[in-house]
Parts: structure tokens; sequence; C-alpha cells
């Protein structure tokens, strides 16, 4: 893959439920080591985008690539397996496990005791959430806590983690700073950049502007299921994105 070529490119989606259409010819591009805002008021169509990104809904009629490759999903899982990781509001973490438990969450590693009786890998479980956490330059003391121990910040780590364990290459984050207090916000921008950093492209959903312009590269704004435009954040302004959201 060059590095022209785009992560996850969409061109001309539509989803139609019945006589409604969620998404009409949208298209957007996200290119490695790129965060994409994907921004609009409620009935937008932001979720019906996720949900054709992730595996939920199939598409109507148009084409999603993945590195320049047409892909067809028929489930969550196939996108996962293709690299796209969604990670919504409620995070969907196990209070009750460890990070490492979290991060193996139906895909537990086994290995043999005595040779022959299958037990859990916890040792593996630990590593992996070591050094992951490690990867998000994201230090927590205790790894054999349970996550319900943890902060917003913290458990957003976690679930970020799990998808870089399993090499996401887009990441889509659906209001990921929404329920948080400043210094977690400032926690979950940070993550974020690392992220970038590592050349993961990143899709980000937010009702908060502040947040969009402090992490996003570029804006797509969707209003009744089209894209009413899109903006590189260092050209544009919170009015001028008020405007194509509101149709002014």
């Amino acid at each position: 893959m060059n590095s022209q070529t785009p992560l996850l490119e969409v061109r001309n989606l539509s989803r139609h439920f019945g006589a409604v259409r969620a998404l009409e010819g949208c298209s957007m591009v996200v290119r490695p080591g790129e965060v994409v805002a994907l921004a609009g008021d409620n009935g937008a169509g932001k979720t019906t985008m996720i949900k054709a990104l992730s595996g939920v809904y199939p598409p109507t009629s148009g084409e999603i690539l993945i590195e320049g490759e047409e892909v067809k999903f028929g489930s969550p899982q196939e996108a996962r397996a293709l690299g796209i990781e969604t990670i919504y509001q409620d995070l969907a973490l196990a209070d009750n496990l460890t990070i490492g438990a979290n991060i193996f969450l139906g895909r537990e590693p086994m290995r043999k005791l005595f040779g022959f009786l299958p037990a859990l890998d916890r040792r593996k479980m630990a590593d992996a959430a070591r050094e992951t956490m490690a990867k998000l330059d994201f230090h927590v003391k205790r790894l054999d806590a349970p996550v319900s121990n943890f902060s917003g910040g913290q458990r957003q780590a976690v679930a970020i983690g799990r998808a870089v364990y399993w090499n996401a290459k887009i990441l889509i984050m659906d209001e990921p700073t929404a329920a948080l207090g400043v210094p977690e916000q400032r926690k979950v921008i940070s993550l974020i950049k690392a992220l970038k950093a590592q050349g993961k492209g990143v899709i980000f959903i937010s009702h908060n502007l502040q947040d969009i312009f402090a992490v996003s590269d570029r804006i797509v704004v969707l209003r009744r299921g089209v894209v009413a435009g899109e903006r590189q954040i260092a050209e544009t302004t919170h009015d001028e994105i008020v405007k194509l959201m509101i149709g002014g």
C-alpha cells in the first residue's frame, strides 16, 4: 500500500429503510494517521454511516474500500476482521473483569494444564494488557483490578487498547468524550493523538465542536443523510460548521 492509498474510502454510499433515505450518495476518505470528524445534528445520518461501516447495515448502494480493495461485510465480525473497530459510547466492557480479560473478551487465549487440561492463559492476558496500555502511553498500576474500579477516561483507554491489540486499522469512536469531565476528556484526546502517531485512521463522532477542533484533521458534515460539506479543521471555524449542520 503506498502512503497515498486511503485506509478507508466510502463512495456514493446510500442506505434506505423503506421510503426513508437515511444516507444518500455519501462519500468520504480516511488516510493513515488522520482523524476525520463526522458531525451533524440528530437524524443527520451519522449513526447509519457508522453502522454501514461497521458491518451492522449492508449499504443499499455504493462502495466501501479498505486500502484500495472493495469490501462487503455481512456482520460486525467481518468488519472487525478487516480492521474496522467501533467503540460505542457504552464501551461494551465487562465491568467485573480485568483489562486483559476485556481485551480478549470472547477470544480468550487458552493453555494446557498438565499437557491436557484447558485453562485460561492469564499471563498472556496480563502481558497483552501491559503492552497495549504502554503503546497508548497509558499506565495503570493494577492490571489485576476489575475495570469497574477505573475512571471514565481509563475505561475508554481499555476499549481503545482492545481495538489496537486486535490490529484495528480504522477506529470509529462514537461520542468518546460525552460522559467525561474535562481532565478525562483531555486524556481521551491524547489517546486519539497516540493512535494517530501509530498511523491508524480515526473516525471521530462528537456533538462537542471544541473536541472536534482539538483532535481532528478534517471534518465531514452530514445533514439529512447527505454530505453537506467537508473542511480542513485548520481552514474553518465553529460558525461555518454550525451553518453547514443546520443548512444556513
